[in-house]
């Protein structure tokens, strides 16, 4: 397949994903053959995946050092659809306070720019990057969008990732932190499905606190398993729709901010 990514008209970042058409030879071969054939298919599958990830890596670093540069705390926030991803980030941005870095958005998405327009309305610069039918963003794709928005120094960058916990967990974003958005409906037991999001993560922010009463959702449960998986994590209880919890979020990203521009 081969991937192609534009900044179209609006300054949104467009991605198309052009897959070869499926041949269907009538050869006959014998097993043996099949073998040798099934083997070496896999070991190419394995080879470009490896030289995916090796070229993403590099352009995550040199985005990572720009950010460092111009002292820009880049934050990348996965979670599953319906979490509630940029309800929290609309609620961040409001809860922004005099002197506080400005806050810009990153939007990604698989078709819609609904999302990146609820930022807007909420007070921050964002840019939306649709995927198409791709299911996480990856460096090259943020680099061309940081490149659209030109987020200011001193500044904050929230990536919102698309919807998904597991191919977002390979693909380094470039950003310096990695926030999970875990919502209460969605149970306490996600740690145990998803190890690597839950592993890689500085923080997570469980939303939706609000209505944790209808639900079978022990907080207390969650915060074990997910411990158990990284000790060093950050667990924030939210309610982006209520607004409980945001001041606990928002000043440890005030925090990170800080000891990332001292």
């Amino acid at each position: 397949s081969h991937t192609h990514t534009h900044v179209d008209e609006h300054g949104n970042v467009v991605t198309h994903t052009h897959r070869p058409h499926d041949h269907d030879h009538t050869h006959e071969h014998h097993d043996h053959d099949h073998a040798h054939e099934h083997s070496h298919a896999a070991s190419r599958t394995v080879t470009v995946e490896e030289d995916i990830l090796a070229r993403n890596n590099r352009e995550a670093e040199k985005l990572r050092e720009e950010f460092r540069r111009h002292k820009i705390l880049a934050l990348n926030f996965v979670s599953s659809p319906g979490s509630g991803k940029t309800e929290l980030l609309s609620a961040t941005v409001r809860a922004r306070k005099e002197g506080d870095p400005v806050m810009n958005v990153i939007e990604g998405d698989l078709q819609t720019d609904n999302d990146a327009s609820r930022i807007r309305e909420a007070g921050a610069r964002a840019v939306q990057i649709n995927t198409g039918k791709g299911c996480h963003l990856d460096a090259e794709q943020v680099t061309l969008a940081v490149k659209s928005l030109s987020p200011q120094d001193n500044s904050v960058l929230f990536i919102e990732n698309v919807g998904n916990l597991v191919c977002p967990a390979e693909f380094d974003t470039g950003a310096v932190k990695n926030a999970m958005i875990l919502s209460v409906p969605e149970g306490d037991d996600k740690p145990l499905k998803y190890p690597l999001m839950f592993s890689i993560c500085d923080v997570l922010l469980v939303n939706k606190i609000d209505v944790a009463p209808y639900f079978n959702f022990s907080l207390e449960k969650c915060i074990e398993r997910v411990k158990k998986l990284n000790p060093n994590i950050q667990v924030f209880p939210i309610s982006a729709l209520k607004g409980e919890g945001i001041e606990p979020w928002t000043n440890w990203l005030r925090e990170q901010t800080k000891t990332w521009n001292a």
